[in-house]
């Protein structure tokens, strides 16, 4: 995994969901596909980017 974020006790990247948002699927079918990652998760990964993006403006 070449040292890229992962979700916290799994082997999912963060990137992934960040993918699957810009290919325009909804956060429902990234959870279908990724089990181990949970709702919260996912909401919390999102959360931390749009803070540290808004910090930088």
């Amino acid at each position: 995994m070449s040292g890229e974020a992962t979700f916290r006790g799994t082997r999912v990247l963060i990137r992934t969901l960040f993918d699957y948002i810009e290919a325009g699927y909804p956060l429902e079918r990234f959870l279908k596909g990724f089990p181990a990652v949970t709702r919260e998760m996912a909401l919390q990964a999102l959360e931390e980017a749009k803070e540290t993006l808004l910090a930088g403006s």
